[in-house]
């Protein structure tokens, strides 16, 4: 049987959609036996040798000079064999054929993937080291439904998308092809020719474990399966923690800027690096969560990880996976939870990544007023689509099944459920009904909040969400999204507001304080003060604050003061820690150098004394989302910028009273009342010597007398530190 014209042209013009119905071992036409044929365009002879002892070494007959190569054997193809071949420079290589292979990819699969739920896509698509029928290998595959033909190029076969064409799928889009001998490393594309195109164009593999250093953008071969964790106690203790009534401290970091190596020409450093350096800092910070912003592969410094190319991948900028993985494991054996930022709302149109990925918009809209985002210039996905949503899913589970990662911070999840997010009037499409919500968002969000909560036991998701959206944190069987917290966004601007004020205008926003109380117990909130405030033109923190110098540190500890005391888990920026002076720069280091002075040193140990204090008083942080584990004692005193109130562990009896004054004027003899007798012990008082302040207080604690106050039968007596917050407890 010799090949028609036709499929040759195909095969050499890099477009044939079948190569398995012509390639590798073929029914003979011939009556009997079997036609092997292989396409080796660089060979000038071939010899097909079966494995082991099962017969002779058969020279292979060229048709013509196009490359292919074939031979009949009239007893049938061997189980196995192999192709010696002698290319056009006279080298010679032994190697198996690809064409022998069968599919790997079970009719299930495709069944569980054409529904959206083939949740552990991770372990079949992509590239994955495996070994068929005793002969190890990669075995790729890829969505690409509307490709004329997919191919895999690379060092190894000279990038030449001839070579290794894959065996589609049929309907599912789904393509495959099994490689043998490819070693872990391996650099790989995949190049694809769309179906209205002669030229066809290479991409990344979308679910890639690792890609090269930007610029490069090939994608790597990687084996997840070597690491050796060392956390079995962290996760099985994970899967029965309340860690809604726990405390969490969590420290935001952009593991590219916090520190850096200037003398190697200001270097990131490495996974161990960071394991080494950073995970003793925060821990011994007293913070119990680290949330690191995105390290997904993204190709553009800028983004900060927020214009995600590699879904997969941890970014390669701070070394190869395991390292990563070896970060994580550090942070569990010191107590340490990790949270990821994870980026489903959009991701960026750079031509390596899935912006038109077969030559269609595949994984976004069509129509830029559902697919493209005004505001960062990036693609929307299509949640509406049970592939884009099935892609979404397993890279979040991923993370949590092959990286041990404790939470996910959901980036910008209010574009996600508004189609008008960012948009004028016009430049829009309404829902079925009529109105702004994407419903197919909603829904999404909401199977992703199941799946993960179901298959991953103790793991948090967080949403930052910026809207007045009702029940973002609630369950989805009560209506809600199902997030376990939701960032509160109101209370962030509300503070930074507010004491960026010179405390002469603030008795006339001193609403600013106490809104937040109104809907505190709405959703399970996080306090944060995040990136977003430290950069852009908004000033660092420390330079937010009014005053001279000494008043800038002072608002600052009162304001970390007010947020430790209020209701709701905690979350700082890296650098607010010690006062940075300067806006975050990606591109740098933090400034270290600041904690060789008293003020910035005084603020990071009243950082680490609020964690301290935090995590083991059970009042401050036990009843964080219900109304029994917080009371006002005043919130009325406008005049004098002060407040105070009363924060209640489970059990009632075990409280700790906050009093805040918010102006530069100490005041002497200021009265609240407080709900029982007894000495009232002043546990921490941000205006203490060793935190830069000026040691005015209450000698280490107050007796409460019974003096009817504020509506409770005793009260105490304080000297209010100015521009400082107070924690009292009985003893």
């Amino acid at each position: 049987m010799t090949i028609p014209n036709d499929e040759i042209e195909r095969l050499i013009r890099a477009e044939h959609w079948d190569p398995f119905s012509i390639l590798g071992p073929q029914p003979s036409g011939e009556g009997s036996g079997t036609m092997v044929r292989v396409f080796l365009p660089e060979a000038v002879e071939v010899v097909l040798m079966p494995d082991g002892a099962a017969g002779r070494a058969v020279p292979m007959r060229a048709v013509q000079d196009t490359g292919v190569y074939e031979v009949h054997l009239p007893q049938g193809a061997p189980p196995g064999y192999r192709l010696r071949v002698t290319d056009r420079w006279g080298n010679v290589s032994e190697r198996h054929d690809p064409y022998a292979f069968p599919p790997l990819l079970s009719d299930f699969d495709l069944h569980l993937f054409a529904e959206g739920r083939l949740y552990q896509a991770y372990d079949r698509f992509g590239a994955h080291l495996r070994t068929v029928t005793g002969v190890p290998g990669v075995h790729f595959a890829v969505w690409a439904p509307n490709a004329r033909r997919v191919s895999i190029v690379g060092d190894f076969n000279g990038w030449d998308g001839r070579r290794h064409a894959m065996r589609s799928r049929g309907a599912t889009g789904l393509w495959e092809l099994f490689i043998p001998e490819l070693p872990e490393g391996t650099l790989y594309k995949y190049e694809i020719r769309p179906q209205d195109a002669d030229a066809a164009f290479l991409k990344a593999d979308p679910y890639a474990f690792a890609a090269e250093l930007r610029p490069k953008t090939a994608s790597i071969v990687r084996d997840l399966s070597k690491y050796q964790w060392g956390d079995r106690a962290w996760m099985d203790e994970r899967g029965r923690r309340d860690s809604l009534a726990a405390p969490m401290a969590i420290y935001e970091v952009h593991l590219g800027s916090w520190a850096r190596v200037p003398e190697e020409d200001n270097r990131w450093l490495t996974y161990r690096e960071l394991a080494a350096k950073l995970i003793p800092y925060v821990t011994g910070l007293g913070y119990t969560h680290v949330e690191l912003m995105p390290i997904t592969e993204h190709p553009f410094d800028g983004s900060w990880g927020y214009q995600t190319t590699g879904y997969f991948a941890p970014t390669s900028r701070h070394g190869p996976p395991e390292e990563f993985m070896a970060f994580v494991d550090a942070c569990h054996r010191a107590g340490l939870s990790v949270l990821l930022d994870w980026v489903p709302s959009h991701f960026p149109d750079d031509p390596h990544g899935l912006a038109w990925f077969d030559g269609t918009q595949l994984y976004d809209h069509h129509d830029p007023r559902l697919g493209y985002h005004p505001e960062w210039h990036s693609r929307i996905f299509n949640f509406g689509r049970v592939e884009v949503r099935n892609f979404l899913l397993n890279s979040a589970l991923f993370w949590l099944d092959k990286y041990h990662v404790d939470g996910l911070r959901v980036d910008a999840v209010a574009s996600m459920l508004y189609l008008d997010y960012s948009r004028q009037p016009g430049e829009w499409i309404p829902n079925q009904f009529g109105s702004h919500e994407n419903l197919d968002a909603i829904e999404f969000l909401k199977e992703f909040n199941i799946v993960v909560h179901r298959d991953h036991p103790g793991v948090l998701t967080i949403a930052e969400e910026s809207t007045a959206w009702t029940g973002v944190s609630r369950p989805t069987y009560a209506g809600g999204l199902g997030f376990s917290l939701k960032w509160n966004m109101g209370w962030m601007h509300d503070m930074l507001r507010y004491f960026s004020l010179d405390p002469v205008y603030r008795k006339h926003e001193h609403n600013h304080i106490t809104f937040g109380l109104l809907y505190a117990f709405t959703e399970n909130f996080v306090l944060v003060l995040s990136h977003d405030e430290v950069v852009h033109g908004k000033r660092a923190l420390l330079d937010k604050m009014p005053g001279d110098l000494w008043q800038k540190f002072a608002n600052l500890r009162a304001l970390y003061g007010y947020m430790y005391g209020h209701p709701g888990k905690k979350m700082l920026f890296m650098g607010g820690e010690f006062g940075q002076w300067c806006e975050w720069n990606h591109d740098a280091s933090l400034d270290w150098h600041l904690l060789e002075q008293d003020s910035h040193r005084g603020l990071h140990q009243w950082v680490r004394d609020l964690n301290r204090l935090y995590r083991t008083e059970p009042a401050l942080h036990e009843v964080d989302f219900e109304w029994n584990g917080f009371q006002w004692i005043d919130y009325n005193d406008w005049e004098q910028s002060a407040v105070a109130f009363i924060r209640r562990a489970r059990n009632a009896d075990d409280f700790v009273v906050c009093a805040c004054n918010f102006t530069p004027v100490p005041r002497h003899g200021y009265r609240i009342g407080v709900p029982a007798p007894g000495r009232y012990r002043e546990l921490l008082n941000s205006d203490a010597a060793a935190y830069g302040g000026g040691n005015v207080g209450n000698l280490g604690g107050v007796e409460a007398e019974p003096v009817f106050w504020h509506g409770y039968s005793y009260s105490v007596c304080l000297t209010m530190p100015p521009l400082a917050v107070v924690f009292l407890k009985p003893s």
